[in-house]
């Protein structure tokens, strides 16, 4: 979304609330000005898939296009370095306080590099003031061949925070996850899994109920089924919502029909983030920008939305209540008005 299309005062408000970023792919994530510095005959200064009116047919394109940018960078611990680094920069300027990101497990087979040095990597690049914590995210199919022993001993990575199982969710989830994410949880770390974008509210009740989890990635297709909405709020389930990515990947028709809004009026806590900025080249403030442009949502609204956030960062209960205090301070004090 361009500067020029927002209201200054919109952008301005965004800008100044500190925000949290907890649905990020860090492959996904890759500035894309690295590629055309990196090899100008390959990729263009600027990305077809990256206009606005882009949309992608189907999530075999979205992924293609995804692996087909993202694979050719991430080929050492370096380069994870160099692009977090590049990433973090960007997010700090948003006015990001708070990330939780994650990668992709199989890469470590692909290019042989152990996933503790990717983690060392990534949080080797994180700059004074921002707080990073680190997933390992995996297909449904991955609990095979040496990758098995790799998903059992995640439990003993110190600096890892968690694991978040995405991909192609019509995949059915095997029998394995379950038992996997459970001894996960009772190692102290957080589990995450993607459902209710490419499937319906029947994988996001398999998520909760099956998995265990209280953290879903995207979940918008919940709302197709109220019995399922009301599960996520009796649970106290998050939502990580995308609105660009779920517009951009027709899982939703546009910012202005998006579920986000119901959701919370049925009080699923949902928080707001970007999926990957790669292939969609949106920024949070864009997400936040985009919700008030063309949904209409309100300055309480986007308060709202912005403390959800805090609520669930892997921080100590002071610090996470201190934030949020700022940021409703932040929202009485602006006098933006959104009517």
């Amino acid at each position: 979304m361009s500067d020029a299309t927002v209201p200054a005062g919109v952008r301005s408000f965004v800008r100044s609330l500190p925000k949290t970023e907890t649905h990020l792919h860090i492959e996904g994530a890759m500035p894309y000005e690295l590629l055309p510095a990196w090899r100008p005959s390959v990729y263009p200064a600027v990305a077809d898939f990256h206009h606005p009116d882009y949309r992608f047919e189907s999530f075999p394109e979205f992924d293609r296009i995804l692996l087909g940018h993202a694979l050719p960078w991430f080929v050492s611990a370096e380069r994870y370095y160099e692009s977090a680094r590049l990433m973090f920069a960007k997010l700090v300027v948003e006015n990001v306080r708070y990330v939780e990101t994650s990668f992709h497990l199989p890469v470590t087979q692909f290019i042989q590099v152990p996933g503790q040095e990717i983690i060392a990597a990534i949080r080797s690049a994180v700059p004074p003031g921002l707080e990073v914590r680190i997933f390992a995210g995996m297909l449904r199919s991955d609990y095979q061949g040496a990758l098995q022993g790799v998903i059992d001993d995640l439990e003993n990575w110190d600096d890892l925070t968690g694991v978040d199982l995405h991909g192609f969710e019509q995949v059915p989830t095997q029998p394995w996850t379950a038992n996997v994410w459970s001894r996960l949880r009772q190692a102290g770390k957080i589990t995450k899994c993607h459902a209710g974008e490419f499937d319906g509210a029947h994988r996001v009740r398999e998520a909760i109920e099956q998995l265990g989890v209280t953290r879903v990635q995207h979940g918008v297709r919940a709302i197709e089924d109220p019995a399922v909405v009301e599960l996520a709020r009796q649970r106290g389930v998050t939502f990580d919502v995308c609105p660009i990515s779920n517009v951009r990947l027709k899982v939703v028709p546009s910012i202005a029909l998006h579920p986000l809004r119901a959701l919370m009026a049925a009080g699923v806590r949902c928080t707001i983030s970007t999926d990957d900025p790669l292939v969609f080249g949106n920024t949070v403030g864009d997400e936040y920008c985009a919700l008030v442009q063309e949904g209409g949502f309100k300055k309480d609204e986007l308060v709202r939305l912005v403390q959800a956030g805090w609520e669930i960062a892997d921080l100590d209960d002071a610090t996470r209540r201190a934030w949020s205090e700022e940021v409703a301070r932040i929202g009485r004090e602006s006098p933006l008005v959104l009517n």
